[in-house]
């Protein structure tokens, strides 16, 4: 009998498409992933809820009498992951049944060589706009801002920060390299793994350039976003008004509102720089101690411009920082170790007119990459398969104008922050 292949030929092909791009991915691989399924509908818009944990104060007393102390706030925050415009590849259905044809006719890999550069294009574009995602969000800083990671040391300052900043270590940190960064490591250090040793290794696996150092797993990657900082030689000025600074303000969006002065007048301040508050101190998240460097001074509040902004004539305007700088009387949640106010000293680190590519470090809770569970299309032949929290839809149809027979493959992914102060951007 002749081959039939038109008998639900899409649920066959996804099920070869999906782990090529599953294996494809290297940073996306170092968060938590999930199917959003029945959260998102054309009532919610564009968003999808998530929970933040909870946290408490304590209390000491000689006696353990309660009557001079407060009861923790039961505060209830949640974490918003946005759904984003749908990602597609496609191809002209006529050389894929060629393929097909002699995929199955013995001659193997046919079909691999359309779905493999397929998988891994959807794959690096998703990784690149999620890991510029991340840099407009990750809210600790290591090493001096604008000085490349060069050194070993570098790469372990980024572990120091983290658990000084009490990141918990219930799960391996990542760490993600430019590929001359790793070669400048390579030269710093020769005696470090590399990879695994399995015949068929994912890119994920190829990327590894060691395992538990400084609590995280390092890796490589080609999608490190750049940032550019604009025209402008004064990039110090002042906060202008009292910012809010509760976290009953800040628990849904992890974000504030800061109005600043006294900048370069119109001065353009993108996505992903960082800002730096004078005499203003993080705070160990776990003690809420203030964090001691190793010369033993306190570590300067930082945190990350995490939408662009464009000030005025005067130099004024408004920024939102990822991180926010939370401060209460017994706080749980506090971040710094006193309020920011009006006339505290704030500045852009690095220089002007400068582009920029941090390595990357994060919890892989900080972030939260979901793909919604899309749905079949009527009249063709479709279908969808969710695995390992990835949906991934397949459709095959004809186009009646201009005689061609179409194959596409489609994801809708959300990106989410679960906690800011879990993620950094890395520095010599």
């Amino acid at each position: 009998m002749a081959d039939n292949l038109d008998s639900n030929i899409t649920r066959k092909l996804l099920r070869k498409f999906l782990p090529a791009f599953d294996s494809a991915r290297v940073l996306s691989k170092g968060v938590n992933t999930q199917l959003i399924s029945g959260q998102f509908n054309p009532s919610t818009g564009d968003k999808v809820d998530v929970k933040r944990p909870h946290d408490y104060t304590s209390f000491t007393d000689a006696t353990g009498d309660l009557t001079s102390s407060t009861s923790s706030a039961l505060i209830a925050g949640k974490a918003t992951a946005t759904v984003q415009e749908w990602r597609t590849v496609w191809v002209e259905y006529n050389r894929l049944q060629e393929a097909i044809e002699l995929d199955q006719k013995g001659k193997p890999g046919e079909l691999q060589s359309i779905f493999g550069p397929m998988a891994t294009r959807l794959a690096t574009d998703l990784e690149r706009d999620y890991a510029a995602f991340i840099s407009k969000n990750a809210g600790l800083l290591s090493g001096t801002y604008g000085t490349a990671v060069s050194t070993w040391d570098h790469v372990a300052d980024a572990g120091a920060v983290m658990q000084a900043n009490g990141v918990p270590m219930d799960k391996a940190w990542k760490y993600y390299v430019n590929p001359f960064t790793q070669r400048a490591l390579a030269s710093d250090q020769r005696s470090l793994g590399s990879g695994s040793n399995s015949l068929v290794d994912t890119a994920h696996e190829k990327a590894l350039i060691t395992r538990n150092f400084a609590g995280m797993d390092v890796f490589t990657a080609n999608t490190l976003p750049t940032y550019s900082s604009e025209v402008g030689a004064d990039r110090a000025g002042a906060i202008d008004t009292n910012p809010v600074v509760t976290y009953l303000a800040a628990k849904d969006t992890m974000t504030q509102s800061v109005a600043i002065t006294g900048f370069q007048a119109n001065l353009q301040i993108r996505a992903g720089e960082v800002i730096r508050i004078s005499g203003r101190f993080a705070l160990d998240k776990s003690t809420r101690d203030p964090i001691i460097d190793e010369t033993g001074a306190k570590v300067p509040f930082t945190a990350v411009v995490t939408a662009d902004a464009l000030l005025d004539g005067s130099g004024d305007g408004t920024i939102i920082i990822a991180g926010p700088a939370i401060f209460e009387a017994a706080g749980a949640y506090n971040t710094v170790d006193s309020a920011i106010v009006a006339t505290d000293v704030i500045t852009l680190l690095g220089a002007a007119s400068t582009t920029f590519q941090p390595n990357l470090f994060w919890h892989p809770d900080a972030f939260t990459l979901g793909f919604v569970d899309i749905p079949k299309l009527h009249g063709m032949d479709n279908s969808v398969v969710n695995v390992d929290g990835i949906s991934m839809r397949m459709a095959l149809d004809g186009n009646l104008i201009q005689n061609k027979q179409v194959l596409r493959v489609d994801i809708l992914p959300a990106y989410g922050v679960m906690n800011p102060f879990m993620a950094g951007k890395s520095f010599g």
